[in-house]
């Protein structure tokens, strides 16, 4: 009673030569984004992209292909920014956060708020969309990971649209892009993103399956208490409290059982 299913609608499969991601979207937070990635996706937009970016300690970041010049994929869609919602019930931390008045999870998702407004955060393995200058410049075409230390000087400047739940290690382990920002520096030193599915699009014997920990329920509680309380023997002093990013929201592939 502790979980809950993700939906198939809001699970990306990427898969490429590092071997497949599974991205979990947040249409709750970004609908307008997320929208438009999974128009891409539909559209085969990311089969053939790449992953362009790995920044060291901060991001790693994937594209759509290049589209020919004239096309109408090579005019970027204008989507505003979706940085924040209007506020709405949450589980509390019940520790001080560093950059929100508060702090804590809505709908499974990691948030910080003012009370009027509501966000989500740059923990490690969050996705967001990259933009230009203009905030409202990203379309969806162009994604990147939290691969270090929670960035979360980022909050409510760029939206983000989804977390990694599996195999993100395959990306974070990539060597490190030599240009500016950890750019690669030619088309050959990027990774090839084979294909990119939508789990619900996906025949139902292939599609994965996740679930996620109910953040309104006690077994969260109990571990975020856990998480701020280390009891192991190796811990001779316990923190006595912890930082949203260092209580990621558990989850967990499920099988299928199949009756002969």
């Amino acid at each position: 009673a502790a979980w809950r299913a993700v939906a198939p609608d809001n699970l990306l499969v990427v898969e490429s030569a590092r071997g497949t991601v599974v991205i979990e979207l947040a249409p709750d937070f970004a609908p307008v984004h997320v929208a438009s990635i999974r128009a891409l996706v539909r559209a085969g937009q990311f089969d053939g992209g790449a992953v362009v970016r790995v920044q060291d300690n901060y991001v790693v970041q994937f594209a759509v292909k290049d589209a020919p010049p004239g096309s109408p994929a090579a005019t970027p869609v204008t989507l505003p920014p979706e940085y924040e919602r209007a506020a709405q019930s949450f589980t509390l931390l019940p520790y001080p956060d560093a950059y929100a008045l508060k702090a804590g999870w809505s709908g499974g998702w990691p948030v910080g708020t003012d009370g009027k407004a509501q966000w989500l955060v740059h923990c490690y393995a969050m996705v967001g969309a990259g933009r230009n200058l203009p905030p409202d410049s990203g379309d969806g075409s162009e994604l990147y990971a939290v691969s270090g230390h929670a960035p979360r000087h980022l909050d409510r400047n760029i939206t983000l649209v989804g977390r990694v739940i599996e195999g993100f290690a395959g990306w974070t382990s990539l060597a490190r892009g030599t240009e500016a920002l950890g750019f690669y520096k030619t088309p050959q030193e990027r990774t090839p993103i084979t294909r990119v599915r939508l789990a619900a699009d996906l025949p139902a014997a292939e599609r994965p399956r996740f679930e996620a920990m109910d953040t309104a329920s006690p077994s969260f509680a109990a571990y975020v208490e856990a998480r701020a309380n280390r009891r192991e023997a190796f811990f001779a002093r316990p923190a006595g409290a912890v930082d949203l990013c260092n209580a990621p929201v558990p989850m967990r592939r499920i099988s299928v059982r199949r009756v002969k």
